[in-house]
C-alpha cells in the first residue's frame, strides 16, 4: 500500500474509524437510542420486536452459532423466505465476526448445492416449507455444513433426522450481546450474495461494513428513509434490491420498522398499507401493476405511504401515470445489479417526464456508456454520443457498494471489474444530461417477476434432452410478470411435444421453477452469425410475432 505523509495524527480516527464504522454498531445504535420502538412486525404472527426485543433474539442465534464454533469468516448460509428468522439470520453472524450469506429460495436442490459446494457453510439453515429441496441438495453437495437448522413458521414441520429446528437451536441461549470485541474490519466480508449463473453457475458477490453502510446511505438520502418510517418490500430480501431497498439492511440501520410480506398479494399488501400505516412500499413493476388493479377494486387507505420504489425494469409513461393516479404521486424508479445496488435512479421530479428511462446517476456513483467493439473491451471514457440513440454498454462506478470482485472467480472478475468501473452488460443510450435508457442486454439475460434468467442455462438443459437437436430461449412480454420464458427448438425427434418438455424441464435438479419455459414453439433452423453465435434477438422480435399470433405451445 502506498505510504502517505499526512499533516496532522490520524492514528485515533484510522482505529476508530476502520473497526466501528460498521453495519453492526449502527444497528446496535438504535438498540440503545430507540430500545422501546418497533423494528419488526410480522403480520402472519401477529407479532412485533422492538429493538431491545430483537437484539434479544439476535443475541440467541449468535450464542447458538458460537456454541458450533461459528467464528470469523465463517459462513452462515440462509435459505429462507421473508421472515423474522431471515433477520435473525442477517445479524447473528455479524456480531461474532462471520459472514451472512441469504441465498434464493426458489433456487432447484441442483443450483443450491452449487452454492453450498462455493461457499462450504459452517451453518445452513433452509425455511421447512423448502424441506424437500434442502434435503436433495444436501444429497447432492460434496460440502456438508456442521450445523442444519429448519426454521419452521408454523412449528409443527417434521424436521429430518439431523437437522434441528431453529426453536430448538437457540432456546435457553444467551440473550446477551456476545463477548467478541470489534468482530468486523471495515473491509472486513459481512454480507455474501449469490447472482443468477450463465451456465447453471451462479455468482458470490462479497459485501464488507463500507458497502452495506453506504448502501443504507443511498437509501437515506434517495427514498428519503428515516427513523420514522415503516416499510414493507414486497420483493424477496435475498435480492440486493430486497435487502438493501428498503428491506432489513436500511430500515433498521436508521432505526425504521420493517413489516415483513412473506407472500406477496396484491389485496394483502393494501391491506398491510393502510393497517400498518406503511410509507414505503418496494417491488417490481410488476406487482405495481397488480397493486393498481387491486387498490382499483378495493380502494386502500393510502394516506401513510410517502412512495412507492420500484427496480428491475423500466416503467412505461402509461403506467407511471396510471400508479401516480391510483397508489401515490411519489413513484420511483431504481435501476442497478447486485454487484453494486442500484446506480441510476428516477425521482418523483422526474416521472413521468423520464420514464422509460432508467435515470441518470445516483448521488455517490457514476454512469457512462461505451462503444462496443467486437475484439475488445471499450476504455471508461470512449463514450457514444451523448444524444440518446448511438446505442453502447453501460459501465457504472459505485466505490461504497461494491468491492469489485466475484468469490472463487478469477475470469469473471476480471470481464466484469475493470479500472473502477463495472461493465454490467447492458446495452443502452444517454442524452445530454446523462439519462440513461436501457434497449437490451449484451447477454440477452430474461427479467421475469423480477428474478434474472439467464437463457443459456436453459439452453443447455433443453438441449441434454435426447429429443432436442437445438434450442434457443428468449423472453417475450407478460403483462403481470414483465417477461415470459420462451424455447424455440428445433426436434430431433419428430413425436418429441411441449408436454414432454414441460415435465423434462420440471424435473431437472438444475433448474429452479421460475426459469421453467412456460411457452415452446417448433422450429425448423435457429438464426446464427457468421461464428455460429445465436441471435437472440432475431428470435425475440419473431416470439412477439408468434405470440400475438397464438402459436406459442405449453
Amino acid at each position: 500500500m502506498e505510504e502517505r505523509d499526512y499533516t496532522y495524527d490520524i492514528r485515533m480516527f484510522k482505529d476508530t474509524f476502520e473497526y466501528e464504522f460498521t453495519y453492526l454498531n449502527g444497528f446496535l445504535r438504535n438498540v440503545h437510542r430507540f430500545a422501546n420502538r418497533p423494528a419488526l412486525t410480522c403480520p402472519i404472527r401477529n407479532r412485533t420486536w422492538t429493538y431491545a426485543e430483537l437484539n434479544r433474539e439476535v443475541n440467541r442465534f449468535a450464542d447458538a452459532l458460537m456454541q458450533d464454533d461459528v467464528g470469523h469468516n465463517d459462513v452462515v448460509l440462509y435459505q429462507l423466505l421473508n421472515s423474522a428468522e431471515f433477520v435473525f439470520s442477517y445479524l447473528a453472524p455479524q456480531k461474532i465476526g462471520a459472514i451472512n450469506c441469504p441465498i434464493n429460495f426458489r433456487l432447484s436442490p441442483g443450483e443450491t448445492a452449487f452454492i453450498l459446494d462455493d461457499s462450504k457453510p459452517t451453518v445452513y439453515v433452509y425455511d421447512a416449507e423448502n424441506k424437500e429441496t434442502a434435503e436433495k441438495a444436501l444429497a447432492m453437495a460434496k460440502h456438508r455444513p456442521r450445523r442444519i437448522v429448519a426454521a419452521d413458521l408454523n412449528g409443527d414441520a417434521e424436521v429430518p433426522e439431523g437437522h434441528i429446528r431453529y426453536d430448538d437451536y437457540v432456546r435457553g441461549r444467551s440473550e446477551n450481546n456476545p463477548p467478541v470485541a470489534r468482530p468486523h474490519h471495515i473491509y472486513d466480508e459481512t454480507t455474501r450474495l449469490y447472482t443468477s449463473g450463465t451456465t447453471g453457475r451462479p455468482k458470490g458477490v462479497p459485501m464488507n461494513n463500507i458497502n452495506d453502510v453506504m448502501s443504507a446511505h443511498d437509501v437515506a438520502m434517495h427514498f428519503p428513509l428515516s427513523p420514522m418510517d415503516r416499510t414493507m418490500n414486497m420483493s424477496p430480501w435475498f435480492h440486493r434490491g430486497g435487502l438493501h431497498s428498503g428491506g432489513p439492511t436500511p430500515t433498521l440501520y436508521v432505526g425504521g420498522e420493517i413489516v415483513v410480506m412473506r407472500y406477496f398479494n396484491p389485496k394483502t399488501t393494501l391491506e398491510y398499507a393502510e393497517k400498518y400505516g406503511l410509507t414505503f412500499l418496494i417491488g417490481a413493476p410488476p406487482m405495481l401493476k397488480m397493486l393498481h388493479d387491486s387498490q382499483k377494486k378495493t380502494p386502500a387507505d393510502l394516506s401513510k405511504l410517502k412512495g412507492i420504489v420500484t427496480m428491475g425494469a423500466p416503467l412505461s409513461r402509461e403506467d407511471c401515470i396510471k400508479f401516480q393516479q391510483t397508489l401515490t404521486p411519489n413513484i420511483f424508479n431504481g435501476y442497478g445489479t447486485s454487484e453494486a445496488f442500484w446506480n441510476t435512479f428516477l425521482r418523483p421530479y422526474d416521472l413521468p417526464e423520464m420514464s422509460g428511462s432508467a435515470g441518470r446517476s445516483c448521488t455517490d456513483d457514476e454512469v457512462a456508456v461505451v462503444k462496443v467493439y467486437p475484439d475488445r473491451r471499450a476504455e471508461p471514457d470512449d463514450h457514444v454520443a451523448k444524444d440518446g440513440s448511438e446505442v453502447g454498454e453501460i459501465i457504472v462506478k459505485a466505490p461504497a457498494k461494491t468491492t469489485y470482485t466475484y468469490l472463487n472467480n478469477e475470469k469473471e472478475s476480471e470481464k466484469v471489474f475493470y479500472k473502477g468501473w463495472i461493465y454490467i452488460g447492458d446495452m443502452g443510450t444517454w442524452d445530454e444530461n446523462e439519462f440513461v435508457t436501457v434497449v437490451g442486454r449484451k447477454n440477452d439475460m430474461i427479467v421475469s417477476s423480477g428474478e434474472n434468467i439467464h437463457p443459456v442455462q436453459i439452453e443447455e438443459i433443453l438441449n441434454q434432452h435426447p429429443r432436442v437437436k437445438e434450442s434457443v430461449v428468449v423472453g417475450v412480454p407478460d403483462e403481470l410478470r414483465g417477461e415470459s420464458v420462451v424455447a424455440y427448438v428445433i426436434k430431433a425427434d419428430p413425436e418429441l411435444t411441449a408436454k414432454e418438455l414441460n415435465k423434462y424441464c420440471s424435473e431437472h435438479p438444475m433448474l429452479a421453477t421460475y426459469k421453467k419455459p412456460r411457452f415452446y414453439r417448433f422450429i425448423d433452423e435457429l438464426p446464427y452469425t457468421a461464428t455460429g453465435k445465436k441471435r437472440h434477438f432475431m428470435v425475440r422480435s419473431m416470439a412477439v410475432e408468434d405470440q400475438k399470433q397464438g402459436l406459442f405451445e405449453r
